[in-house]
């Protein structure tokens, strides 16, 4: 394995031959390797796991984030073969291997993870077959990098679908969806269109649990469309990526403002923060994992919260009088989240809905609800 500064890691590949490339980062998670791996917002990113013993319980048809694995790589200090746990489907090995991706053990993790702590993220490029180092360091080298690279259509769906009870119901044409009598249950259920820029299923697993009706529309969906739908409110979904390339996606957020209550999660609240003008910047090796703290202002409430992302807000970019902060990291500072003080807009750059992490931030949602009984 090499990064493109240099650095030359020797390890093994425990799911066969093969090479892969990408930005590596580590996640401090203990458990969730599933639905890290499933998780859109790691496209285009090779991900190390800072806990040294991966895949004792296996994976499972019920832990998916998404239709696949969505990462470029998994890179342990040591793999388990044979997992032990009533709920596995296969071996970690199997999946990744039924998926093409690579799974990489026999590395000093910590040792990684250290480099990056100090480097910053960065490009990296692994192989089997190709043992030269200065030319893997080249090929980690010509590796696109993440700053400027807009990923959001990549990792969303192509058409437009209901999720009713846990699964997609896709429309008879995409078009049908782009109407005011497209929701069923108006008047039971509030209605939110949903903007897919890599969404996590168990964020929409929480939408219908708090009672919504949910529609979810592709990336490139603009604001005309979504206002044919006449929803009660709009949700901007996670995603990967550079938030700033993103024009078209922060064009529709900008057109939106105001419309309907609006909530977004992670990318969706960087897209939401410039889209009201502010600025966003690349963190040097980003939040990821199960163990973040987060101080809720108004309460003075620590929350642990499940994060994942490389890019975060810069605060003195937001208007003061027309935004007030929320939700700030305690290791760090950074912003994790804003309203705005007088249109119903609410956003925040962890993960309520955790899968994987704990559930200190699920009220979120039925804060989402209220926001939108008090802006009918």
């Amino acid at each position: 394995m090499a990064l493109e500064d240099g650095r030359v890691f020797d390890c093994a590949s425990f799911t066969g031959p093969g090479e892969a490339s990408g930005e590596i980062v580590f996640n401090t998670g203990m458990t969730g390797y599933q639905e890290i791996l499933t998780d859109p917002s790691y496209n285009g990113q090779m991900v190390v796991m800072t806990y040294p013993l991966i895949g004792t319980y296996g994976v499972n048809s019920e832990d998916m984030e998404s239709e696949g694995i969505r990462a470029e790589a998994l890179i342990v200090k040591e793999y388990q073969a044979d997992p032990s746990n009533h709920r596995a489907g296969e071996a970690l090995a199997d999946f990744l291997r039924r998926h093409g991706k690579m799974g990489i053990e026999g590395l000093d993790t910590r040792a990684l993870t250290r480099h990056i702590r100090t480097a910053g993220a960065m490009r990296a490029f692994v192989s089997t077959a190709n043992l030269d180092p200065r030319s893997c360091i080249q090929k980690a080298r010509a590796i696109p990098p993440m700053v400027g690279r807009d990923l959001t259509r990549a990792a969303s769906t192509c058409e437009p679908y209901r999720w009713v009870n846990g699964e997609k119901v896709f429309f008879a044409s995409p078009q049908a969806c782009f109407r005011k009598g497209v929701w069923t249950a108006q008047g039971r259920k509030p209605s939110v269109a949903a903007i897919d820029y890599g969404a996590k299923h168990n964020i929409l697993r929480c939408l219908e649990a708090s009672g919504f009706e949910v529609i979810v529309v592709p990336a490139a969906t603009n604001a005309a469309d979504v206002m044919a739908m006449a929803p009660d409110a709009v949700f901007l979904s996670n995603g990967p990526g550079d938030p700033e390339p993103a024009v078209q996606a922060v064009r529709t957020v900008r057109e939106l403002l105001g419309y309907r209550p609006m909530f977004g999660i992670c990318l969706g609240h960087q897209l939401m923060a410039l889209a009201l003008g502010g600025k966003t910047f690349k963190l040097k090796f980003g939040h990821r994992g199960g163990n973040q703290p987060v101080k809720h202002l108004a309460t003075g409430r620590v929350e642990i919260t499940s994060q994942n992302h490389g890019f975060a807000v810069a605060p003195d970019s937001l208007d003061q009088g027309e935004v007030e902060p929320t939700h700030i990291n305690l290791n760090d500072g950074t912003l994790e989240g804003f309203r705005h003080r007088r249109l119903p807009l609410m956003a925040v750059q962890y993960h309520p809905e955790a899968a994987p992490g704990p559930h200190d931030a699920g009220y979120l949602f039925e804060t989402f609800r209220r926001m939108i009984a008090a802006n009918p």
